[in-house]
């Protein structure tokens, strides 16, 4: 009997393993990594999460900002880290454009565990007011006029703030010089000083400066008006027709993460999500929460990859 009871406890253990270890977790502070330097968009929304989730968990999130290779570093450190919920990973585009832009030492489905999808945002369109276009038809001549001559900037090659300018490019005919910074707060000086006449980048940071004449806003990203600047058009209803890009931010860990830790972190993160000072700081940084399921993030994530492997090819974008 006793060895029936042994065997038996030694059949169950691995069954009742990751249970046991999901009502333990967390046991230490949890490291949230972020593919881009502190002040950006990304690393703002990592914080927000960071703050309510570590509030629910009763643990420390603690932020890691691991910035470059459009947020490749990060991805990896994570995709090799242990894998028992206490390193979680901030996705963003650069996730799904990678893999058509680099080679990886890590497979971006097979390697992670997806959480959630937990906001998406648009970009605005912004021009320095050294150039003369005040909306998206005279800065399409006037790029015509001066091929070559005319740059942008971009949080990083493969972000969707370079994608815009890219697949802008594509479909207008135009030809930019494309300028890559690490993130987007590295940009911004050289954006507001005119050393940067283009830029496609977070409404809540851009718009004001906007609004105090030191960018000129021309154009939204996104398939339709924002309410925080209704009288600014989307690129493809102010000439460009069919443009649309968005971003989006969500949250995974290592790939073998035992399901159970993943649903615990699931339900942090929506209730997160559905607190309304998280909202509203989402909000007030250009980000509206979404908070789906694993699986609807993951199937999120391929069709990602897929979409964005086609642009990339039609447009000619190569990594840096």
């Amino acid at each position: 009997m006793k060895t029936l009871v042994l065997l038996f406890t030694m059949l169950l253990s691995p069954l009742l393993a990751p249970q046991a270890e999901a009502q333990n977790y967390p046991t230490r502070a949890i490291r949230f990594l972020v593919g881009f330097p502190p002040g950006g968009t990304n690393d703002l929304v990592a914080r927000i999460l960071a703050q309510r989730a570590g509030e629910l968990l009763g643990q420390q999130v603690a932020v890691d900002n691991r910035g470059g290779a459009n947020t490749a570093i990060a991805t990896e450190i994570a995709a090799r880290a242990l894998a028992d919920g206490h390193t979680i990973l901030l996705n963003s585009v650069g996730h799904t454009t990678n893999p058509s832009l680099i080679k990886l030492n890590f497979d971006p489905i097979r390697d992670f565990a997806f959480i959630t999808l937990a906001a998406q945002s648009v970009n605005v369109l912004v021009v320095h007011p050294s150039l003369p276009a005040k909306n998206v038809k005279e800065l399409i001549v006037l790029s015509k006029r001066r091929p070559g001559e005319i740059n942008y900037g971009s949080s990083g090659v493969g972000t969707s703030v370079h994608l815009s300018g890219e697949l802008f490019q594509f479909m207008t005919g135009v030809s930019w010089v494309h300028i890559p910074y690490k993130g987007g707060s590295a940009s911004m000086p050289d954006l507001l000083a005119g050393q940067l006449q283009i830029y496609f980048g977070n409404l809540p940071t851009l718009y004001p400066q906007a609004q105090l004449g030191k960018l000129r806003a021309l154009a939204t990203t996104g398939s339709k008006r924002v309410p925080a600047a209704p009288d600014l058009p989307t690129v493809s209803e102010a000439g460009v027709p069919g443009f649309e890009v968005s971003t989006w931010y969500g949250i995974s860990a290592p790939g073998k993460t035992p399901r159970p830790v993943i649903d615990r972190l699931h339900q942090v993160f929506v209730q997160a999500l559905q607190t309304p000072e998280t909202k509203e700081k989402l909000v007030s940084a250009g980000a509206d929460p979404v908070g789906n399921t694993p699986e609807q993030y993951a199937a999120f994530i391929q069709n990602e990859i897929d979409k964005w492997a086609k642009v990339i090819k039609a447009a000619g974008i190569k990594g840096g």
